[in-house]
């Protein structure tokens, strides 16, 4: 059995590592899920956000890497269980020189520029707090949006709060800021995506993360990438 999965770049859930490999916490995910439930050849397909839903839904590749689940996706794909749940984080250049630390902070100073890969949910977030249009610039992927904060082109680039901490830890130019909320609601929920037509996949990748998740063997796992019980207690308890 065979089964294609599409990822992005964006560490430390799924990249292309130096081997030209896919790699990355969600990736070592797929591989163990999928290796027990049979799948004998697992293919990788770098693609961009924009293509990821179009790609599974179109049969391109059969199951897309996890992203935040929305009801307005779920109307295009199914989803399988959350396997994390996220926090936002903002990357900044070290200092934090605009001291921003939440979505409300960029929203009060009107010289204050914030990256977001287009589609993301991190922009709707934005938007609510009262971030205006003017102040938000677009990418289309992560490389691209660090690579502007480091020139200068933007003061944060937001994603997930893990996601930030990684980055930075990675590079001394750099500092990553859980966002402060105002509200004590839970954090969104990722999860794979198939196409709707798809339901053995998705069935069988269900049962397999509902034994696995929460697992020593998952934890264990995931701690090596940076995810921590913050991210994962949550959904493995669900």
């Amino acid at each position: 059995m065979r089964v294609s999965i599409a990822y992005l770049e964006e560490p430390p859930f799924y990249w292309t590592g130096e081997d030209y490999c896919a790699t990355g916490a969600d990736i070592e995910l797929a591989d163990v899920v999928l290796r027990a439930i049979g799948v004998s050849s697992i293919e990788h397909h770098l693609t961009s956000f924009e293509e990821l839903l179009p790609g599974v839904q179109e049969g391109r590749w059969d199951m897309n890497v996890p992203i935040f689940v929305t009801a307005e996706r779920a109307e295009r794909v199914a989803f399988s269980v959350p396997v994390w749940s996220l926090g936002d984080g903002f990357l900044l250049r070290h200092g934090n020189p605009k001291a921003l630390t939440s979505y409300r902070a960029v929203a009060a100073r009107n010289d204050a520029r914030l990256g977001i890969v287009a589609g993301t949910i991190q922009y709707d977030a934005a938007m609510s707090a009262g971030v205006s249009d003017s102040q938000i610039v677009a990418f289309k992927d992560q490389p691209h949006a660090i690579d502007a904060l480091l020139a200068g082109k933007i003061d944060a680039y937001a994603s997930t709060a893990v996601g930030s901490r990684v980055l930075a830890g990675a590079n001394k130019e750099l500092e990553g800021v859980a966002v402060e909320t105002s509200n004590a609601s839970a954090a969104p929920v990722g999860a794979f995506s198939f196409s709707q037509s798809n339901h053995a996949l998705l069935q069988a990748v269900n049962e397999q993360l509902r034994k696995y998740l929460g697992s020593a063997d998952h934890r264990a796992r995931m701690a090596k990438y940076g995810l921590t019980g913050t991210e994962l207690d949550s959904v493995s308890a669900a």
